[in-house]
């Protein structure tokens, strides 16, 4: 994979800031728009700052098409890619105190998702059980982004490559591709972003989203165990709170309240096998 990755590329293509490509800046202003990230992003000095970082993202026009793909042919994964993006770049801030580094680094989470333009839609689209190559199809994403970005930003090493690769990934160990201890912040956060926005939205496979509370309560479950970074997902926590205080305010309760939605395929995001219900690694959608 990592020879793939850094196979020579030749081309030159034009470079062009995410914030004026389509109609990305109007898109995404609208699903922060949305609970519950109407409440997430209510403070206006953070959610300007936040733009103010975003419009300094810039990339080559091949990987900027890769959202006018999913605009038209893949709602869900367009919308999903986004608000992981603001999310991530917002719960960074408790983590990052260069903005420099901050929006380089974070610019990784914009593209995380990318290697889905991989995934037959057909699968994406499916709302009943995959088959094992369809979950095979499905959990190869995170690698065939990796190759992709490597390609087109020409460093195998970018954040933007690492981040799709790893996203997955669990601090435990327990996730994939490569079922490393994941230990890299950037990774950490856009993986946590990564599978709270899956639960809290609809899900082809899943009629029903995740309410908050249960959201929240998959998310400690998670940290408890291990599995994904416990300051991360109490850094969310603090966001979703009333007052927002800085997750070093903010204790994981191990108490559970909250009930799954029904018909719901999701069985929680570290199992280390494929499941009967479709989704490897819990829920390889997000």
């Amino acid at each position: 994979m990592a020879e793939l990755a850094r196979s020579a590329r030749t081309e030159t293509f034009p470079r062009m800031r995410l914030m004026e490509y389509g109609t990305i800046a109007e898109d995404l202003r609208s699903f922060m728009e949305q609970p519950p990230y109407c409440h997430i992003f209510s403070r206006p000095a953070r959610t300007k700052a936040i733009f103010d970082s975003l419009q300094q993202v810039e990339f080559v026009h091949p990987l900027l098409d890769i959202y006018g793909y999913f605009k038209a042919h893949d709602p869900y994964t367009y919308r999903h890619i986004l608000t992981v993006f603001a999310l991530s770049r917002l719960l960074a801030q408790d983590f990052f105190d260069d903005r420099n580094e901050l929006s380089r680094e974070l610019a990784a989470a914009s593209n995380h998702d990318f290697g889905k333009i991989c995934v037959p839609l057909g699968v994406h689209k499916r709302s009943t059980p995959l088959s094992e190559h369809e979950r095979m199809q499905l959990s190869h994403h995170a690698a065939a982004g990796y190759v992709l970005l490597s390609y087109y930003l020409m460093d195998p090493n970018h954040p933007a490559a690492i981040t799709a690769r790893d996203h997955h990934e669990r601090c435990d160990g327990s996730g994939y591709p490569r079922g490393i201890a994941l230990q890299n912040r950037v990774v950490e956060i856009v993986a946590v972003s990564d599978m709270f926005d899956a639960l809290i939205s609809p899900r082809p496979y899943r009629p029903h989203s995740y309410d908050l509370r249960t959201a929240m309560e998959e998310l400690t479950v998670l940290a408890h165990k291990g599995a994904v970074s416990a300051d991360v997902v109490r850094a969310l926590i603090g966001c979703n709170r009333k007052n927002q205080p800085h997750y070093t305010e903010c204790t994981l309760s191990h108490e559970q309240r909250g009930t799954p939605p029904p018909d719901n395929l999701y069985l929680g995001a570290i199992p280390c096998s494929y499941e009967s219900d479709g989704n490897p690694d819990g829920d390889p959608k997000a």
